[in-house]
């Protein structure tokens, strides 16, 4: 703090050394990794319309998640339909056995799941998406959040068939795991190598930065502006709020899957029943403009108004959040539901495909609505992201940007203590599991850090590397198709004959 003190001894034009070479080493970090990473993820392949005003941008890694999601839904039969009164049996414990194999239950690895992706992209993200396609994109994050169903189905069975019990006890599996022996049995084991070993250092990037930095400086951005105090110490506050945070995420952590599953099992069921409450009673005073706003949603999302490219630029709004929200095809909910008791992989297949449909179905559609029926969407002074919903809810409930900004503190601290997990994970696989305490203290640096610091260079790239997980993710899943296809012929044929035992 001294150091900053002195920052005002300097004549105006002269920037302090520290922060010039903070801000240097940031420039060349974006220049010759973020910038050329993200030209590859969100290459655009909507080549016809090259230079020409308001262009479409089609990014190559949301067509890869959704024809990825598009192929399993249509390779298992649409399980993501067939497949739901089920899951919920299964995350009600009627197929769980007391001596199964495992360290949480079906509900908490589907509650720590869905801590990492129901978060500010729930609450931000969707106005993003609505703000930039109109109310139409709500429908399409629906339709992808559907198709995402089945992807998570795709990789939790994997995550389950593959992973590997630890010697000294408890659960390793994920992508990591199954890429390379998966692979390895259809007799691609170099492939399958080199794709577990990228998509772990990718998972670990995107635990330090989408994961974790990028959710402790919006916290802070966002309890700043109910507390004028952190407002006026800018400094000192964000630097008492990282450390708070980060002693928080520390004292979850520390306690392993166990810990965060029990914390989210709590956690994550009440910030999404305040939320999900509070977008109802709006609802349910906005009752009457509920249909027109249902008719403006689909009937923007087929709207021909602007051209084809404006009805394609609505699609790719809409299935660009929902995969940036539900992370469907990524990989990431994998490494949780690996740690979940069951003897049979298709169960927890069964139930991760519920996460899809809470994350972006339920939730992001409560959000959307809302917007829409309080008129937010098209409301000058309203804002963009996060503040266009805070405008929404508040339209009804003047106090509700404060309860906004606790839920919204909630959900990120639920996201950091998922995503350290992976990032474990990753870091037991790559270096180790008698290190990972190393990796812990690093994520809780890089959580104070997040607060302190606007490094959005790395809050970017932490980003990317989250959406390219789902590169080497997904071309796994293709290859290993026909492993999880026989796995859910042999389940389904097991159900239907009555060979489960079943429990109250």
């Amino acid at each position: 703090m001294q150091a900053r003190a002195r920052m005002h001894e300097r004549p105006p034009d002269a920037a302090p050394a520290s922060e010039s070479i903070f801000s240097l080493v940031e420039a060349v970090f974006k220049e010759w990794v973020v910038d050329p990473i993200g030209a590859t993820i969100f290459f655009d392949l909507a080549f016809w319309d090259d230079g020409q005003p308001n262009e479409t941008t089609l990014p190559a890694v949301v067509v890869w998640l959704i024809a990825g999601a598009l192929f399993f839904t249509l390779r298992f039969g649409f399980i993501n339909l067939r497949g739901f009164r089920h899951a919920i049996d299964c995350v009600r414990g009627r197929y769980t056995g007391p001596d199964e194999r495992g360290e949480i239950t079906h509900f908490q690895a589907l509650s720590a799941a869905l801590s990492a992706t129901v978060g500010l992209g729930n609450i931000a993200g969707v106005a993003v998406a609505v703000g930039a396609g109109g109310p139409g994109a709500i429908f399409w994050m629906v339709v992808a959040g559907l198709l995402g169903m089945s992807s998570k189905f795709a990789e939790c069975t994997l995550g389950q068939k593959y992973r590997i019990l630890l010697p000294a006890g408890g659960l390793v599996g994920g992508p990591m795991i199954y890429l390379r022996d998966g692979l390895r049995e259809k007799g691609y084991p170099r492939l399958g190598l080199v794709l577990s070993v990228v998509f772990a250092v990718m998972c670990l990037g995107g635990s330090f930065g989408g994961g974790n930095m990028f959710q402790s400086n919006q916290a802070f951005a966002i309890v700043s502006t109910q507390i004028p105090w952190l407002a006026e110490q800018q400094e000192l506050g964000a630097a008492l709020f990282g450390l708070i945070l980060a002693g928080f995420v520390g004292l979850v952590i520390v306690g392993g899957i166990r810990r965060i599953g029990e914390v989210a099992g709590i956690l994550v069921p009440a910030m999404c029943g305040l939320y999900l409450l509070a977008g109802a009673l709006i609802l349910i005073l906005h009752f009457s403009q509920i249909p027109e706003a249902l008719g403006l949603i689909i009937g923007s999302a087929f709207s021909l108004k602007a051209g084809f490219g404006g009805l394609l630029g609505v699609l790719i709004q809409g299935f660009r959040r929902a995969a940036f929200s539900n992370e469907a095809g990524v990989g990431s909910a994998a490494i949780a539901h690996s740690a979940a008791r069951t003897e049979e992989p298709v169960r927890e297949g069964m139930v991760s495909l519920l996460e899809p449909f809470i994350d972006t179905v339920v939730v992001c559609t409560m959000t959307g609505l809302v917007i829409v029926v309080s008129g937010a969407w098209n409301a000058p002074e309203a804002g963009e992201q996060i503040a266009m919903t805070s405008y929404a809810f508040a339209s009804v409930f003047p106090w509700y940007p404060v309860i906004l900004s606790i839920t919204a503190v909630l959900f990120a601290f639920s996201t950091m203590i998922s995503w350290s997990y992976y990032g474990e994970q990753c870091w037991g696989y790559l270096f180790g599991k008698g290190s990972v305490m190393v990796y812990k203290g690093i994520f809780l640096l890089f959580c104070w850090a997040g607060a302190v610091f606007n490094a959005s260079s790395v809050i970017d790239f932490g980003d990317l590397m989250i959406l390219g997980m789902a590169f080497p993710n997904i071309l796994g899943l293709i290859l290993l198709s026909g492993t999880i296809r026989s796995e859910l012929n042999r389940y389904l044929d097991k159900l239907r004959k009555g060979e489960f035992a079943l429990y109250s």
